[in-house]
Order: C-alpha cells, then structure tokens, then sequence
C-alpha cells in the first residue's frame, strides 16, 4: 500500500554530511535529502537550476556575480532559494542544517568540478 513520503523519517535514516539522498523522481527531476554542515565548496552548474529549500538549521549560499562580487542569501527553516544554471555558489551551512534539493536527475553533484567531496552515486532512500 503507498503512503506519504515522511521527510523526517528519511533524514533519520542516514548522517553522512554534504551527500545528497534521492527520495523520489518526477519528470526528470530529483528530489533529495541532504544533512549538510561548515563549507562545502565553489562549483556551479552549467545547465541546471538547483532549488535548496531548508527543513531545519540555516543555509547561507554565497553566489559570485560575472564580476567576481559575492552576495550571500540566507536561508531559514521553511525557506527556499533558487541558484540559477551557470551561477557560481558555495554553500555554507550551520549544524544541524538539513536541506531538500530538487533539481534535474542528471546534475552532477559538483558540476564539472571533481572535488574531494563530489558523490558521483548519490544513494536512493
């Protein structure tokens, strides 16, 4: 029998910082769970937006603009942003943060960049 996606039920499945988990696809995107906390890294996305919308803990995402200026959104509990394709962005996250992503099902974790963090699998929950 189906029954509702709880979201708090899937964050309790796992710990592992900065690792994206998919929770569910729909017309070619992903929706994901991830615990996040500290400094990821600079990295963007060629051809995908990527939503981040925070369920508990605060996100600050760092942009740079074409000119090198950077410009910080903060990001609370039941907020969301919007980090459009092509937009360098570093998030920063307090402890305890944890975040749904939703964004295309072929955005790799780091964009282009293979960093120490990138997952390439990310698992499915």
């Amino acid at each position: 029998m189906k029954r509702a996606i709880n979201l708090n039920e899937k964050l309790a499945r796992f710990d592992s910082l900065w690792t994206p988990h998919i929770i569910v696809e729909l017309n070619g995107q992903q929706l994901k769970l991830a615990k996040l906390e500290g400094e990821f890294a600079w990295h963007d996305h060629t051809d995908e937006d990527e939503l981040f919308f925070v369920i508990s803990g605060r996100l600050t995402v760092q942009e740079r603009d074409r000119e090198g200026a950077v410009s910080e959104i903060v990001i609370g509990p039941g907020e969301l942003h919007v980090v459009p394709r092509g937009v360098q962005h570093n998030p920063i996250a307090e402890p305890g943060t944890a975040v749904m992503l939703f964004e295309p099902a072929n955005t790799k974790h780091t964009g282009e960049r293979m960093l120490e963090r990138t997952v390439v699998d990310q698992p499915r929950i």
